[in-house]
């Protein structure tokens, strides 16, 4: 009901109906502050109107009930900021999931892809350098690091199973992108030098568009990718196809 009357997407995650419902919390308040200050407006038209007043007064008005309506609208605000939003923030920020029960990815931005790296069967990744990217190796795994030997690297293609926390660990290469996907009511910039975490946790399977939420460049419009939610078997088989394919320090298309 949310989704339809704020034109909001449909809904593909575990937390995406708290982060709704701080939404329509914010567009009440947003309502009521445009009806209130509307109705002043014509208030203030229709009583100090020069036909009433045609000669101004140097007093003013001495009532007090203007400072109490603000007052109001600063006390509600704090309510939605203190009772609502830094709780649910907090929320999002400090109670990530353990690792061993997540899946966890690392995603790495780029003029104008997503590089998605999996620690594959050891869930270790592989030693990264800057001295090793290459176009072959664009995230510069050093091959002969043992952990790097099961990585599975993809180009704009995430896979991840389903009803299980997802915990993304964002950079980038270059300038500053944003890691956003609607429908599973997460984004995070992507920042060069600093790997920011995001988690989240898929209810559907489906395919799922993964965008950049920020202007990157000229080909900012062409960067986006696939989220791939999965059930665990179809997710398990589909990393067993990957690491057949030994693409450990080197980018897979599918």
């Amino acid at each position: 009901m949310i989704n339809h009357w704020l034109g909001l997407p449909p809904n593909a995650s575990a937390q995406g109906p708290e982060l709704d419902h701080m939404l329509e919390l914010v567009h009440w308040l947003v309502v009521a502050l445009f009806i209130g200050w509307l109705l002043f407006f014509f208030y203030s038209i229709f009583r100090f109107r020069s036909s009433r007043h045609p000669k101004a007064s140097p007093s003013g008005v001495h009532s007090h009930f203007y400072s109490y309506s603000e007052v109001a609208v600063v006390v509600m605000e704090a309510v939605l900021l203190l009772v609502f939003a830094f709780p649910l923030w907090a929320k999002r920020v400090n109670q990530f999931p353990p690792s061993q029960d997540a899946t966890v990815v690392r995603v790495i931005a780029e003029q104008f892809a997503w590089n998605i790296h999996y620690g594959g069967a050891d869930g270790v990744f592989g030693r990264a350098e800057l001295k090793l990217v290459s176009s072959a190796n664009p995230l510069g795994i050093d091959t002969k690091d043992p952990h790097a030997k099961d990585d599975v690297i993809t180009l704009n293609q995430m896979h991840v199973p389903v009803s299980k926390p997802v915990i993304v660990y964002v950079s980038s290469k270059d300038v500053i992108h944003s890691f956003k996907v609607p429908l599973m009511r997460v984004m995070q910039d992507a920042i060069p030098g600093t790997v920011v975490p995001v988690w989240f946790t898929p209810t559907q399977c489906g395919s799922y568009e993964i965008v950049c939420a920020q202007l990157c460049g000229l080909g900012h419009y062409r960067m986006r990718g696939f989220l791939v939610v999965q059930s665990q078997q179809d997710y398990d088989a589909w990393m067993k196809q990957q690491a057949s394919r030994g693409t450990g320090g080197a980018t897979s298309y599918e």
